[in-house]
């Protein structure tokens, strides 16, 4: 199967579009950027989706639509041939090369032959689309089949080259009582795994959990980031997540960011 897919393509430009016009002002998203110009920014439309590989794609699938409310846009797979190896693992396959070593024994498929396929599904949130997907041999099935490759155990945001998908919650959410939530909501479903930090030490998963509820969101109060909420959490495939909500002084500085954006590209053209 080939992923260029013309229907396929035209798909994720639409929840490309979608996911970057729910957050940009109506003001940005009309003035247009000539074609003319050399920078690189100047073609850009905004980000279209983050991505996550993971070992379950069920599990995962339940964890971002059932707990998180994302929608799905589609899913894909079976992935295979020389033009998708090439296109998504060349440099890993160039790199295993230069050292000698043989590509499977350091985790990189080889959908080359077929022994290996990719399944990927979208899932659209209200800004944002997250893309799962999940390397597997060719005798498993889609879906809940095991994984090519282990997990890697370097999740945390401390290493270089590491990602996370960070998620807004609602201004008049109870940032506290929504970490509790998430944790039992996952627990529901097997994801136990699931774990949000605490603003308190632990020196255990026993602590951790017996922590207050007011210890399950690290409030900014001052500086710009005043207003700003987080905390970061474990999903399911023990991918990082950040969740935030955006007040007052920390609102007011991203607002000016984005009418800043919005007259520089006015004056652009």
């Amino acid at each position: 199967m080939s992923i260029d897919n013309p229907g396929r393509r035209e798909l994720m430009l639409a929840a490309g579009a979608a996911a970057v016009t729910a957050f940009v002002p109506a003001a940005v998203q009309a003035a247009p950027v000539s074609a003319s110009r050399s920078a690189l920014g100047a073609r850009l439309q905004g980000v279209q989706h983050f991505g996550v590989t993971v070992q379950n794609m069920d599990r995962a699938f339940a964890f971002y639509t059932e707990v998180l409310g994302g929608t799905e846009i589609m899913r894909d797979g079976d992935f295979q041939g020389d033009v998708i190896h090439n296109t998504l693992l060349l440099t890993e396959e160039l790199d295993a090369a230069q050292r000698q070593v043989n590509p499977r024994t350091v985790g990189i498929p080889d959908l080359r032959s077929g022994a290996q396929r990719l399944d990927v599904r979208f899932i659209q949130f209200d800004n944002v689309v997250i893309e799962l997907l999940q390397y597997r041999d060719s005798s498993q099935p889609q879906g809940n089949g095991a994984s090519f490759a282990p997990p890697t155990e370097k999740t945390s945001p401390a290493y270089p080259r590491s990602m996370h998908i960070c998620f807004y919650i609602r201004e008049d959410v109870d940032f506290n009582e929504f970490v509790r939530d998430l944790e039992a909501e996952s627990a529901k479903r097997g994801m136990s795994n699931v774990r949000a930090n605490r603003i308190i030490s632990s020196r255990s998963e026993q602590e951790r959990l017996k922590a207050p509820l007011n210890t399950m969101t690290n409030r900014i109060t001052s500086g710009k980031s005043d207003g700003w909420t987080l905390i970061y959490a474990k999903g399911p495939e023990g991918e990082q997540l950040e969740f935030v909500q955006v007040r007052g002084q920390a609102k007011r500085v991203f607002g000016e960011a984005i009418e800043t954006r919005r007259r520089m590209l006015a004056a652009a053209q």
